[in-house]
């Protein structure tokens, strides 16, 4: 019910992983946000989100089940933000 101050992309937990995982997001701003994972090569693999969220925190679930083991990258992008971070998948 609080309004953060800033936005935040945190580290996601657990990593590494098998077969899922939760990113904590966080909003000072409504606003579109787009979330998406990429395999080591920059491909896109995933998109976790693509639409327009309230200020606030948000926990998104990624279940990579259907993905290989080893290093990829999520990245969160709004209006005046972009971070990206690795995630380790391990089977």
């Amino acid at each position: 019910s609080e309004i953060p101050a800033s936005y935040m992309l945190y580290d996601n937990y657990p990593n590494p992983f098998n077969p899922s995982t939760n990113i904590r997001i966080q909003m000072s701003k409504s606003g579109f946000v787009s979330m998406k994972v990429y395999d080591i090569t920059g491909k896109e693999v995933a998109v976790l989100v693509n639409q327009e969220l309230n200020a606030g925190v948000y926990n998104v679930d990624f279940n990579a089940s259907n993905l290989s083991s080893g290093t990829y990258f999520y990245s969160m992008e709004t209006e005046g933000f972009r971070d990206v971070k690795k995630m380790v998948i391990v089977k």
